[in-house]
């Protein structure tokens, strides 16, 4: 098990940040007895990696991060549950169910997506301004 510093050390993310995250439900509590630190394993390190991944990646606010990664726990399950079927209709009806989590991902990584596109179309006029600007005062 590993203190709550060691975590923080590794994902690069602040004690408080980590705390914050289990109070949120980001994270499941850590193990902790009365009077002792807080506890995490290599699992809790890979979970908050990913959250700060995603995070930092996607600009998730918190409800969106917690959207995704429901989703994610969700097709995971699913997906436990599918590999365990040999049947083939509760193969199809695992896959029916599944797809409503990843459309969930996916508008989200669409939302942010557009709205970078945006942002770049911006950069882009106003670099073709500049430009412009720039060879009108150098003639």
């Amino acid at each position: 098990m590993i203190r709550i510093g060691e975590v923080a050390e590794r994902t690069g993310l602040t004690p408080r940040t980590i705390r914050y995250y289990e109070e949120i439900g980001l994270l499941a509590s850590s193990e902790r007895r009365k009077g002792e630190h807080r506890a995490y394993g290599d699992a809790d390190v890979e979970r908050l990696t990913e959250l700060k991944r995603l995070r930092d990646l996607l600009n998730l606010s918190l409800d969106e991060l917690k959207q995704v990664l429901e989703a994610e726990e969700a097709r995971a399950a699913i997906r436990r549950r599918f590999h365990a079927t040999e049947s083939d209709a509760e193969g199809l009806r695992l896959l029916d169910e599944a797809l409503p989590h990843v459309e969930t991902q996916l508008e989200l990584v669409r939302r942010r997506k557009h709205e970078l596109g945006r942002l770049e179309d911006e950069l882009v006029a106003k670099r073709k301004s500049i430009l412009a600007r720039r060879r009108e005062l150098a003639t």
